[in-house]
C-alpha cells in the first residue's frame, strides 16, 4: 500500500454529563480538525462520531483493528471523559496510538467564558485523565501537547504518522534469503523468530538454484526493456554491455521472483554464487530505486529496515539506501567516514545522476560485474542498524551531516556517502561499538531519529539514539540502564 492509501481514526471523548446537546458542537470541532489535517499530513484523518460509553469505545476500538487501510488512532477528550470506559477498548487496540492534548480553540475567550464553555472545553483536565490510564494500562502511546493547527504540532503529528505506516508495512513484510549469510558473521544472523514476533517480519530461505532458474528463464526481449530503463536513468559508461545486459537479467529475474512470492526485501551472498556470472551489483541498486529493501552477505535485518524505512519515507525528499561502514578520514579538526559498498549502495541518494561501469571485483570469483558509480547528496541525514542483542532487538541511530566528496577515487569505482557524525567522528564511534551497532546500516536523507524512535517504540523495541549531545559516560550508564530494565522485564 502507498503511504496515502492509509488513513488514521480521530476519536473524541466525552459523556453525557454536560447533555447531549453538546455531541453536535463535538463532532463538528473533530471534523473541521480532521479536514485540515488531512491536507497537511502524509494521510488522511478520519473524525469518528464523539464516544461516550464503553462499548461504543470497545466496538470503534474493534472496527480500527479490523479495517486494513487503518495505520492508527488519534484519540482526544473535548471534555471530561471518565477513563475507565477506556479500559476494554485499550486492552482490545491493536493499532499504534497517538494521544492529542490540544483545545480547538487557541485562546482563552476571556470576556465571553462561562461555565457552559468550560464543561464543554475540558481538555486540559480531560486528557490527564485520559493519560492516567494509558499510564497504569502502560499502553504503548505517543502524547503531543499543543494547539492543533500550530505548524510543529502538525510537524509531529506527520512524523508519528510515517513511523505508525511503517509498523503496518513491517507487519506484513515478507524478506527472501537468496543463501544464507556470510560464513561465520556475527551480527548479520539473529533471531527471525523473535524479529517475527515483534516486527511481523516473515523471513524465508531460498536456494540460489532458484533464482537461476528464473534468470536463465529472462528472454532477451525483457533484457532490451530493462536495459532501456536502464538507458533513460543512468548514464552508460561502459563498452562492456554484455556485463550490463547480464545485470539486467539477473533483474528482471529477482524481480520475478520478489513480486511472484509476495517479497518486499531479498538479501544476496557473494559466497554462494553457484552458477551465477556475477554478483548482482547493477541489478540490486535498481530494485532499491523501486522501493524494495537490501542487504549483503546475507544481512536480512538490514535489507528489512532498508525496506521498512524506504516506505516511511515515501513522497519525502532526499533518499534512502542500504550503507556499509567503509573506512575512517582521520584528518584533525576534520574527521568523516566514508560509506559505501562494493557494488550495492542505492541509487535514490546520488548527487547527480548516476554512471553505470564494469569493473573487476576481487571478491566472489565471478565475472566483473556492472555497478552504479556517484557520489551522494549533501545535507543532514541518520544512519539506522538494528542488531539482535539475545534477550531484545535494540535499533541504533546516528545523527549525521553528509558533506561534498570532492575528491575522486579512481581505483575504487564505487558509489560512496562522506559523513561527519555527530557530535564527532571518535565519540560517534566509541557508542556505536559499545552498543553493539553492525557495519551494516540503512543511511536516510528523508527519515529522522524522531521517525525512528516513533517506530521503535510502536514495535517495542529498544531505541538508542547517538547525537551533538552524546556524551560517552552518560551514553554507557543507559546501555547499562537498559540491560537490567530488559533483564528484569520492565
Amino acid at each position: 500500500m502507498a503511504i496515502k492509501d492509509y488513513n488514521f481514526w480521530f476519536i473524541v471523548g466525552t459523556q453525557f454529563l454536560y447533555g447531549e446537546e453538546i455531541f453536535d458542537t463535538i463532532d463538528s470541532h473533530s471534523r473541521d480538525m480532521a479536514a485540515a489535517w488531512s491536507e497537511k499530513l502524509p494521510c488522511t484523518v478520519i473524525a469518528k462520531p464523539c464516544v461516550k460509553t464503553s462499548k461504543e469505545i470497545l466496538d470503534v476500538m474493534q472496527a480500527a483493528n479490523n479495517d486494513p487501510t487503518c495505520a492508527g488512532v488519534i484519540t482526544w477528550m473535548h471534555t471530561f471523559s471518565p477513563s475507565k470506559m477506556w479500559i476494554a477498548g485499550f486492552d482490545s487496540l491493536k493499532k499504534p496510538l497517538l494521544h492529542v492534548n490540544t483545545q480547538y480553540n487557541r485562546d482563552i475567550p476571556w470576556g465571553d467564558i462561562d461555565m457552559d464553555f468550560m464543561n464543554l472545553n475540558q481538555s486540559a483536565h480531560g486528557d490527564r485523565e485520559h493519560g492516567y490510564i494509558l499510564a497504569r494500562m502502560r499502553a504503548k502511546q505517543k502524547v503531543i501537547a499543543g494547539y492543533w493547527q500550530d505548524e510543529n504540532f502538525q510537524n509531529k503529528m506527520g512524523i508519528w504518522m510515517r513511523a505508525a505506516v511503517g509498523a503496518c508495512e513491517s507487519r506484513k513484510l515478507r524478506v527472501l534469503r537468496i543463501s544464507d549469510n556470510m560464513r561465520n558473521v556475527a551480527v548479520t544472523d539473529g533471531d527471525k523468530i523473535e524479529a517475527q514476533i515483534k516486527l511481523g517480519w516473515q523471513v524465508d530461505h531460498y536456494g540460489v538454484g532458484d533464482i537461476i532458474r528464473m534468470v536463465d528463464a529472462v528472454t532477451e526481449a525483457e533484457i532490451d526493456a530493462q536495459m532501456d530503463e536502464y538507458n533513460s536513468l543512468y548514464d552508460m559508461d561502459t563498452d562492456n554491455i554484455e556485463a550490463v545486459r547480464y545485470q539486467a537479467r539477473e533483474e528482471v529475474a529477482i524481480k520475478k521472483f520478489l513480486e511472484k512470492e509476495g517479497f518486499g526485501a531479498f538479501h544476496t551472498n557473494f559466497e554462494d554464487l553457484q552458477q551465477l556470472k556475477q554478483l548482482p551489483g547493477l541489478a540490486s541498486q535498481d530494485l532499491m530505486r523501486q522501493g524494495y529493501g537490501f542487504g549483503a552477505e546475507g544481512d536480512w535485518k538490514v535489507a528489512a529496515m532498508t525496506r521498512v524505512m524506504k516506505q516511511m519515507a515515501e513522497g519525502m525528499t532526499g533518499g534512502t539506501a542500504f550503507m556499509e561502514y567503509y573506512t575512517y578520514h582521520f584528518e584533525p579538526g576534520n574527521e568523516m567516514l566514508l560509506g559505501s559498498h562494493m557494488l550495492e549502495v542505492c541509487p535514490t541518494i546520488s548527487a547527480t545522476k548516476p554512471k553505470i561501469q564494469v569493473h573487476p571485483l576481487g571478491i566472489g570469483d565471478r565475472e566483473d560485474p556492472a555497478r552504479l558509480v556517484f557520489k551522494a547528496q549533501t545535507g543532514d541525514a541518520i544512519v539506522v542498524t538494528l542488531v539482535d542483542m539475545g534477550d531484545r532487538l535494540r535499533m541504533i541511530v546516528n545523527d549525521v551531516e553528509c558533506k561534498e566528496q570532492v575528491n575522486d577515487m579512481p581505483k575504487l569505482p564505487v558509489a560512496g556517502v562522506l559523513w561527519k557524525p555527530l557530535p564527532c567522528l571518535q565519540t560517534s564511534a566509541e557508542a556505536w561499538i559499545y552498543a553493539g551497532g553492525a557495519h551494516h546500516s540503512v543511511l536516510s536523507y528523508s527519515l529522522t531519529a524522531e521517525h525512528m524512535r516513533d517506530f521503535a517504540e510502536i514495535m517495542g523495541i529498544e531505541f538508542i539514539h547517538i547525537n551533538k549531545d552524546t556524551e560517552i559516560n552518560q551514553f554507557r550508564k543507559e546501555l547499562f540502564y537498559n540491560d537490567i530494565a530488559y533483564k528484569l522485564g520492565m
